[in-house]
């Protein structure tokens, strides 16, 4: 049975952000708000929340699945990005964006995508997501909370508390967050492709 945490969307309880943050490094699979849509998170290191998150969606490994990063300067860290990358995303950070980046060493194999080395990256713009961050001091692993068979999220916190209380540990309810996926921006052969339109609008 999973818990549910109902938190502040513009000033999150910093009680309840530790709580979550402790169950996350506890190895815990959680439902979060983000300026999208809800996604579902872990840490990056741990493997069986990893495989969790995947048989939820029912991808395989070589589904892209995202970091989401405090900033633009921790992107750096988990992903080769140029000097035109870089301006690129500083313009576009944070916001509704995933952008498909090669991987650094940093970034756990068994994550990057399995052929292309490479890993989604994500700066949102959403205070409960942001304090999780800060407070985790790490990038989230996430993938959208979309559900098998679906094309768009799933946005009421108590429906995906009822559906999945038996397979994540955690479900933030953070009010109404959006109903779109980020766009996702495929940045990996240098020049950006859009993957997924979603919430977030660019210009190529």
């Amino acid at each position: 049975m999973s818990q549910f945490f109902q938190i502040h969307p513009e000033n999150p309880q910093k009680r309840l952000i530790q709580r979550a943050v402790d169950m996350l490094q506890d190895g815990a699979v959680i439902v979060y708000p983000t300026d999208s849509s809800y996604a579902l998170g872990c840490t990056m290191n741990n493997k069986q929340a990893m495989e969790r998150i995947l048989r939820i969606r029912q991808v395989d490994s070589s589904h892209h699945l995202t970091l989401v990063c405090r900033d633009l300067s921790e992107i750096s860290i988990y992903a080769r990005v140029d000097n035109q990358a870089y301006r690129f995303l500083r313009s576009h950070t944070p916001g509704p964006f995933t952008f498909l980046l090669k991987a650094t060493k940093e970034v756990p194999k068994r994550t990057q995508n399995p052929k292309r080395k490479s890993i989604g990256i994500r700066v949102p713009d959403h205070p409960i997501t942001l304090e999780l961050l800060e407070t985790l001091g790490e990038p989230m692993l996430s993938s959208t909370m979309i559900l098998p068979g679906e094309t768009m999220p799933m946005v009421d916190a108590e429906e995906i508390r009822d559906v999945l209380q038996q397979q994540v540990d955690l479900v933030i309810d953070g009010g109404h967050c959006g109903f779109e996926p980020t766009t996702v921006i495929d940045m990996i052969d240098g020049t950006p492709q859009i993957k997924r339109q979603g919430m977030g609008e660019v210009e190529l």
